[in-house]
């Protein structure tokens, strides 16, 4: 871990880099999966799973006889938790529905706005060594509630060419039409061509590493949209001297975990407890499981003694981190200046774990400073919005010469005549 005490802000700058890799490497790599892909369908896929995952694949869709067996091996508890995660979060997203309003901007002249659900979304969720079956939850929910018609999922296999059967219960559970078995950016270029068994889509969701990102800003090439650049997992946490070093460690850790990739931030103003919260990293990673994947995330990992909480949230919104934990007294007085975050967790007992599984917000959120202009994955995020205008002959009559003038103005005379014929 780097350890940073009282930097000055012209530091800052460098202090909020993300680790990345080379991008000439990633990019070659995408452009050959995707010209694989687009050239011999399946099979490519087919044979990526062996490359990439070191899986036999026979047939990439799953069939409804695996499905059935996966929800055998689901035991009653997760189940049920399963099942909570899914109340919440469909709560949450079902309150983000708008009612349409119709606004008369000038006498005569209506005008409002329409939702349309994406017809067809593509929804990657990352596998391997951490199965994110809670990610399935945090789209399939929102995108059932939009109305798409058609929902894709696609996720890398294990070692027997099997999906985790917690992610086939959720995808079940929540409306997936059809499940394939494949990922990385092969299931992205996938999804953007189709292939024989793989429909092409509208739209492309799901977080990943930076293969996974690169694919889904690649697709955008040939017309398909995304939700936003999603890659490896972040956290930055910000303690006062009320902070408890136990709980912050195990959240710094939470997000670590994730992969080497992953970056966490810890920012104190308080000596003691910036002391403890270290010591407490190296006591707890110890017992976790996954204690490789966290350390390598902690090496790029900062933590920083400062000033100032004013200080503190500048610094953090200078990062925009994808999760941003204020374990502050008095919180709400600073919320006003959080102004680049993914999603904020407010006090010491609203842990990252929170939003990642079942509190109801969304966990597919911008990272790599993509919080500056990104929102997280909503209700919103799989809808398009439609402007509708009716003009009574009244409406014209009274909006018609600000039309003609402004149209004459710009030389466009034509627009000035489609209204001028019907005033005559």
């Amino acid at each position: 871990m780097k350890i940073y005490r009282y930097p000055t802000k012209d530091t800052w700058k460098n202090l909020v880099k993300r680790p990345v890799l080379e991008q000439k490497e990633i990019s070659g790599l995408i452009t050959e999966i995707f010209a694989e892909v687009e050239k011999k369908g399946d099979s490519a896929l087919i044979e990526f799973n062996k490359k990439f995952d070191k899986a036999e694949t026979q047939s990439i869709k799953v069939s409804e006889a695996e499905i059935l067996e996966a929800e055998k091996q689901i035991n009653k508890e997760l189940k049920q938790a399963i099942q909570q995660a899914k109340e919440n979060i469909s709560k949450f997203h079902a309150s983000q529905v708008q009612e349409i309003q119709k606004i008369e901007t000038t006498k005569g002249v209506v005008c409002w706005r329409e939702n349309r659900a994406v017809e067809k979304v593509g929804i990657y969720i990352p596998g391997g060594t951490a199965p994110l079956f809670s990610t399935v939850l945090m789209l399939a929910v929102p995108a059932n509630l939009a109305g798409c018609k058609e929902t894709v999922l696609c996720t890398p296999p294990d070692k027997n060419g099997n999906v985790n059967p917690a992610i086939l219960y959720a995808a079940k559970l929540c409306g997936v039409s059809e499940i394939f078995k494949t990922g990385g950016a092969q299931a992205v270029a996938a999804m953007t061509f189709g292939t024989e068994c793989i429909p092409a889509v509208n739209k492309i969701f799901g977080p990943g590493n930076q293969f996974v990102v690169a694919a889904k800003e690649y697709a955008q090439r040939y017309g398909v949209a995304i939700d936003m650049p999603a890659g490896p997992s972040e956290v930055l946490v910000i303690a006062d001297e009320q902070a408890v070093p136990e709980f912050c460690a195990a959240d710094l850790l939470s997000q670590a975990e994730h992969g080497s990739d992953s970056q966490v931030v810890f920012i104190t103003t308080n000596l003691k407890v910036f002391d403890k919260t270290i010591e407490c990293v190296e006591q707890q990673i110890k017992e976790l499981p996954r204690n490789e994947f966290a350390g390598q995330a902690l090496e790029n990992s900062s933590f920083i003694l400062i000033n100032t909480l004013k200080e503190a949230l500048e610094f953090s919104n200078l990062y925009a981190p994808e999760h941003l934990i204020l374990a502050i007294s008095d919180f709400e007085k600073y919320i006003p200046e959080v102004q680049n975050a993914g999603s904020v967790f407010l006090g010491n007992y609203s842990c990252e774990s929170a939003g990642d599984y079942a509190s109801g917000t969304n966990h597919t959120l911008p990272t790599n400073a993509y919080a500056k202009n990104y929102s997280g994955v909503s209700l919103d995020s799989f809808v398009k919005k439609i402007t509708f205008q009716q003009l009574s002959k009244e409406g014209l009559q009274n909006l018609g010469k600000t039309i003609e003038l402004m149209a004459e103005a710009e030389g466009l005379f034509a627009h000035k005549n489609a209204v001028s014929i019907r005033l005559k």
